[in-house]
């Protein structure tokens, strides 16, 4: 959300932030830079997203979505209201689906464009998971959340004026289910903020980041870690396994395996990801595109991931990419890279090459912006 933010500001559009303050990614506002909120005007409202089991259970018993259910907040249509009252907008740009419950609010207070920014296919990423679930109680339970999600999804997007996907995977489904102009816009870099520093010690080695609080993220390390890393410790013993990301559940952070670092959240995600060689993304779920594959491509590192956890990347496998989705193809991808230095420097390069070409953010952002002039 932040790259487009700062991208609009810097290509002169006046932008206003008005954003949930959730207990899952919880700020100070005053931490906030003083720069950031004369040029973003944002504001925060606070609403508790957390689980609670009475509301999960009593939706057992109904067809609306729980997960749209838990953004819908009095204090934050008011501060809406309270905003829209006060300044006029060309076009409202909603993040993710799950805030899709403003837009009755929106139309009654503005005459904006109202456009969904769509992170992903929110209801696919629950039925990889609830496909994947061996346990048969959180497998209905996980059926639930995605058909209400899925009907949700199908039924709202009519209700915008355009939809903004982040990959052209994800745009084909939007054109198909709604019919509303449709334009994928990807995440994107600023090459300037993603500078190689050659002089910088890099160890041959393996390393994940990425948010744990994320259902897929800690599925594919779980599966990682039963299936590939028995494997690859057993070819190669002196290879290491470095783990980052906030919010490192317990039986990761208690995890007790030879050559395996749980590192929890890296200070700097960008020393991080540059100190190693070798990145993987070995996602089982999910939907829309993985930021932290974008953002370790474009730090010159070769990647292994499965295909789901490669999609929305126009890659070439085996050029700036390697794709493995069996424990013994992960294994025979590690070793390659690991036992052949050049080939690994080469798919970097080529990885490197291919974001700042495709994920160039000032272009996504003219991108963008073209579209929105389309629709007003």
């Amino acid at each position: 959300m932040n790259t487009l933010i700062e991208g609009l500001v810097s290509a002169g559009h006046r932008v206003k932030v008005l954003a949930i303050n959730t207990n899952k990614y919880s700020v100070e506002p005053r931490d906030i830079p003083q720069n950031y909120r004369n040029r973003t005007g944002i504001e925060l409202v606070d609403i508790d997203l957390s689980v609670k089991p009475i509301p999960a259970f009593i939706n057992l018993l109904s067809n609306k979505s729980y997960h749209v259910a838990r953004f819908v907040a009095d204090n934050f249509r008011k501060k809406l209201i309270e905003v829209l009252k006060v300044s006029k907008f060309n076009v409202v740009q909603i993040e993710t689906l799950f805030m899709s419950p403003y837009i009755e609010t929106l139309r009654k207070y503005s005459k904006a464009k109202i456009v969904l920014r769509a992170h992903n296919i929110e209801h696919l990423i629950w039925q990889r998971l609830a496909k994947s679930t061996r346990n048969p109680l959180k497998g209905f339970y996980l059926n639930h959340l995605a058909t209400t999600l899925k009907n949700y999804e199908y039924n709202i997007l009519d209700a915008y004026d355009g939809i903004v996907p982040i990959t052209r995977k994800d745009s084909d489904f939007f054109g198909s289910a709604c019919n509303k102009p449709v334009i994928p816009i990807s995440f994107g870099v600023n090459p300037d903020q993603w500078s190689l520093n050659e002089t910088d010690p890099i160890e041959n080695a393996l390393f994940h980041i990425g948010s744990m609080n994320w259902l897929p993220n800690e599925e594919g390390i779980k599966w990682f870690l039963s299936e590939v890393w028995p494997l690859l410790h057993q070819t190669l013993p002196s290879l290491k396994l470095y783990l980052a990301g906030r919010e490192i559940p317990t039986w990761l952070r208690e995890l007790q395996l030879n050559n395996v670092e749980v590192v929890g959240e890296a200070p700097n995600a960008q020393e991080f990801i540059r100190s190693k060689s070798i990145s993987i993304a070995p996602l089982l779920s999910g939907s829309g595109i993985r930021i932290k594959i974008i953002e370790s491509m474009v730090m010159g590192k070769a990647v292994i991931a499965t295909t789901i956890g490669a999609e929305g990347i126009n890659y070439t496998r085996g050029k700036d990419i390697m794709i493995a989705d069996t424990p013994e193809a992960f294994r025979e991808a590690v070793k390659y890279l690991y036992e052949n230095p050049e080939h690994r420097i080469k798919i970097g390069n080529n990885a490197r090459r291919l974001i700042l070409e495709e994920h160039n953010n000032p272009a996504l952002v003219e991108r963008l912006g073209n579209f929105y002039r389309e629709i007003l």
